[in-house]
C-alpha cells in the first residue's frame, strides 16, 4: 500500500475533491460505473445490469455490454455511503493495484522466486507504465490481478489435475469477466497458449526434407519481395497479362504474401513436434475444464441474463471488423522508449504519443527498460528462461502490436496474428489489440524475476545487488508527481437533487455516444454530476449503445435537432419549427425539471433554440454552467398546433424504421 501511495502522490492529500483522470472523459463514467451499481442494487432492489437513469425516463438502458466494472463496483458499494463517490473511488482504485501486485507476487512465488524477487516482480507488473498509463482513465485494466492468478493456476492444473484447481480457474475467469470482458477474453487465450506451449515443440529439421519445396519457396520470396520493393518505390500500378488485369496500389496484400512465403520457408526448416497427452489425460482435462466452465456461468448469471435479453431483442452490438482500417496496437517503437509518465521523461515523448490515432492511453507500450537490460545481462550470463515463457511472451507481443506491425508511426504491413484472431468469436469481443501490452507486461515481469533470481545465484553480493536491482526499477517506474484533475460537483446541482424523484435533467450540448459512434456531443461529465444530484438524465455514454438507441434518437423530432446542433451542425427552418411547437410536450412527456446550459460548449444556435423551445427561466449559475427551469405552460398558452409539414412525416418515417 505504501507503494500506491507514493506511485500516486499527491493523490491521498486530495482524495475526496480530485481524481487521476478527467472526469469529462472515461474517469467520470468508471466514477458513475460505482454510484449507478450501488443506485440500483440497493436503493432500487434491481439487478444493477439495468437503469433507468440514462435517455430520459421509460428507456432502460441495459449495461451488459458496458464496461461496468462489476468487481470495482462490488468493493465500492459498502463504502460509498460512509465516504462519498469519489473518495471511495480513489481507495478502489488503490487497493486494486495494491491487489494486483499481490496477484503477481503469488505467481512469483509458485514459479519458485524468492520472497524479495517475488515482490520486486509484483511492482514491476502493478506499476509498469502501461497499467500505470491506465490509472488515467481505463481502470478496469489496472484490476490485472486475475491475469497473474489465472497463469498461477494453469500451471497448477498442468502439473496436478484436481477439481478444486478447474473450480478456482473457473472462478477466476468469472472475476476477469467482472472486472474487464478484455480480461476474460485474454484468459481464454492464455489456456490456449499456455497448452498449446507445453504439448508443442520446435526442433531444427532433417536439413534432406523438403529441400525442393525450400528453393521454391526461397525463389518465391524473391520474387514477392522484389515486388514489395518495386510498389513502394513506385506507388504501385496495373499489369495486363493476356486479358486479365493486375493491379497493385498498396502493399497489404504482397506484404502478406511475402509474409506467409516466409513462415512456410521457415517450417521447412524447423519441424514442429506435438506431444499428444494420453486418452485419460484428455477425458481428465475434459471434465475440468466443464467444471470450470459451469461454476464461471453460474457466477456470471446475471450478466449472462442481461446479454441473452440482448440477443433476443436483436439489440446485441457487434462492431464491424475491418481488414485494413480497424484499431492499431502499439508502435514497435513505443516498447522500448523510457517510462513516459516519468518526471524525467521527454517532453516530446508524450506529444508523439499523443498524436497517435487512439490517443495517449492506447499507445503507450514502453517496457521497463531496467527489466529488459537486466533480461540481457542474465542471458550473458548463461540464464536460459523456460521456454514456454518466451513462446508467451512473443505471442502476447505480437498481439500487442495490432494487425499490422507500425515502427515510428509508420506501418510495415507485416501482419501479425491478430489479422486472423480478430475474427474469432469470443476473442473478437476484444477489439482493441493495443491492451494485449498488459499481458506482454506480465510475462516481461516474470523473464525479469527469473532473470534476477539467475544473477543472485551466482553473485556473492545478493543483498547489494538486489538493492541495486529494486532501487533502479522504482525509480524507472516512478509516475510521481501524477497530475490530477478536481472533481468537484458544481453548486447548481444542489438544486437538481432537491427536485422530485420522477425529475429529469436534459443538459446542452446533448447526445449519445460509445466507444465506436457519438450522435450530438454528449460529456461524461454529466454522468459524473448524476452521482451528485441522483436524477435522470436525457442522453448517455456507454461502452456499447445498439443501433436501435441511435435510430430512436434520430427519429425523435426534438431530441435529434438538439443532437445536430449540439454538434455545431445546422438544422433547417422546418425542424427548427418543429422543436418549438413539440418543446411543451417534450417537457411533460420527459418530466424535464432543469435545464443546464454549459456556455462554452454550447453553440449559440442551440441556445437560442432551447430558450426559445423550453421556455427557461434562470435559477442558478456556477462557472460555465447556467441551470434553467423550463416553463412547459407558455408553450401551451402561446400555441397548441404541431406542424404536420414535410418535417413531421420526415420523422414519422424514421420513427416506423427504428420500431422496424
Amino acid at each position: 500500500m505504501l507503494a500506491a501511495v507514493v506511485y500516486t502522490w499527491p493523490l491521498v492529500r486530495h482524495i475526496s475533491s480530485t481524481l487521476t483522470g478527467s472526469p469529462d472523459g472515461d474517469a467520470g463514467v468508471y466514477v458513475w460505473n460505482q454510484w449507478v451499481f450501488r443506485h440500483e442494487l440497493l436503493e432500487h432492489g434491481r439487478l444493477p445490469y439495468f437503469t433507468d437513469t440514462l435517455f430520459g425516463p421509460n428507456h432502460i438502458a441495459d449495461l451488459s455490454l458496458h464496461n461496468y466494472t462489476v468487481f470495482l463496483d462490488l468493493l465500492a458499494m459498502p463504502f460509498i455511503g460512509l465516504f462519498g463517490v469519489v473518495t471511495t473511488f480513489n481507495l478502489v482504485y488503490l487497493c486494486v493495484t495494491v491487489i494486483t501486485a499481490y496477484a503477481t507476487y503469488l505467481l512469483a512465488r509458485d514459479l519458485q522466486f524468492e520472497p524479495r524477487v517475488a515482490w520486486l516482480t509484483g511492482l514491476l507488473f502493478a506499476w509498469s507504465p502501461v497499467l500505470a498509463t491506465r490509472g488515467m482513465g481505463h481502470y478496469s485494466l489496472v484490476a490485472a490481478a486475475p491475469l497473474p492468478l489465472f497463469l498461477l493456476l494453469l500451471r497448477r492444473a498442468w502439473a496436478n489435475p484436481r477439481v478444486s484447481t478447474a473450480l478456482a480457474l473457473g472462478a477466476t475467469l468469472a472475476w476477469a469477466a467482472t472486472t474487464d470482458v478484455y480480461y476474460a477474453v485474454y484468459c481464454v487465450l492464455l489456456a490456449a497458449a499456455f497448452l498449446t506451449a507445453q504439448i508443442a515443440a520446435v526442433d531444427r529439421a532433417d536439413a534432406r526434407r523438403w529441400q525442393r519445396a525450400k528453393q521454391v519457396l526461397t525463389l518465391l520470396i524473391v520474387i514477392a519481395g522484389g515486388l514489395v520493393l518495386t510498389i513502394a518505390a513506385s506507388g504501385g500500378g496495373s499489369v495486363h497479362v493476356a486479358s486479365f488485369e493486375l493491379r497493385a496500389h498498396s502493399l497489404y496484400t504482397p506484404v502478406l504474401v511475402l509474409t506467409v512465403l516466409v513462415l512456410l520457408r521457415l517450417a521447412c526448416t524447423w519441424r514442429l513436434t506435438i506431444a499428444w497427452p494420453s486418452r485419460e489425460s484428455l477425458l481428465t482435462f475434459a471434465r475440468l475444464t466443464c467444471a470450470a466452465g459451469i461454476l464461471a456461468s453460474i457466477l456470471l448469471s446475471p450478466f449472462l441474463y442481461a446479454i441473452g435479453l440482448r440477443i433476443a431483442t436483436g439489440r446485441f452490438v457487434r462492431p464491424d471488423i475491418l481488414w485494413r482500417s480497424s484499431p492499431q496496437g502499439v508502435d514497435l517503437l513505443s516498447m522500448l522508449m523510457p517510462n513516459p509518465n516519468h518526471p524525467w521523461s521527454p517532453a516530446g515523448e508524450a506529444a508523439w504519443l499523443n498524436s497517435r490515432p487512439d490517443g495517449y492511453m492506447e499507445s503507450v507500450g514502453a517496457l521497463p527498460l531496467t527489466a529488459v537490460a537486466l533480461c540481457l545481462l542474465a542471458f550473458w550470463k548463461g540464464w536460459r528462461p523456460a521456454r514456454w515463457t518466451i513462446a508467451m511472451t512473443i505471442f502476447f507481443g505480437l498481439l500487442a502490436l495490432g494487425p499490422f506491425v507500425t515502427v515510428g508511426g509508420h506501418s510495415t504491413y507485416v501482419p501479425t496474428p491478430w489479422v486472423v484472431l480478430r475474427f474469432v468469436p469470443i476473442i473478437e469481443l476484444a477489439r482493441a489489440p493495443a491492451r494485449f501490452a498488459v499481458v506482454l507486461t506480465m510475462f516481461v515481469a516474470v523473464l525479469y524475476g527469473s532473470a534476477l533470481t539467475t544473477l543472485l545465484q551466482r553473485t556473492r553480493k545478493v543483498g547489494a545487488v538486489l538493492a541495486a536491482a529494486g532501487v533502479v526499477l522504482a525509480l524507472e517506474l516512478l509516475p510521481a508527481p501524477r497530475t490530477l484533475y478536481a472533481a468537484n460537483v458544481p453548486s447548481i446541482y444542489r438544486e437538481v437533487h432537491a427536485a422530485p424523484q420522477d425529475a429529469a435533467v436534459l443538459e446542452l450540448p446533448f447526445g449519445i455516444r460509445d466507444g465506436t459512434m457519438s450522435i450530438g456531443n454528449f460529456s461524461a461529465r454529466t454522468q459524473f454530476y448524476q452521482t451528485a444530484h441522483e436524477r435522470t438524465v436525457m442522453g448517455g455514454y456507454l461502452s456499447r449503445v445498439s443501433r436501435t438507441r441511435a435510430l430512436e434518437l434520430e427519429a425523435d423530432p426534438v431530441k435529434y435537432p438538439l443532437a445536430l446542433l449540439s454538434e455545431g451542425k445546422s438544422i433547417s427552418p422546418a425542424d427548427r419549427a418543429a422543436v418549438v411547437a413539440r418543446g411543451p410536450g417534450f417537457l411533460r412527456d420527459n418530466h424535464i425539471a432543469f435545464i443546464v446550459i454549459d456556455r462554452q460548449r454550447t453553440p449559440p444556435a442551440l441556445r437560442d433554440l432551447a430558450m426559445q423551445a423550453f421556455h427557461l427561466e434562470p435559477v442558478d449559475r456556477d462557472g460555465a454552467l447556467d441551470l434553467f427551469r423550463p416553463d412547459p405552460s407558455a408553450g401551451d398558452r402561446r400555441s397548441h398546433a404541431v406542424s404536420e409539414g414535410p418535417s413531421a412525416d420526415r420523422y414519422q418515417r424514421a420513427s416506423l424504421a427504428a420500431r422496424d
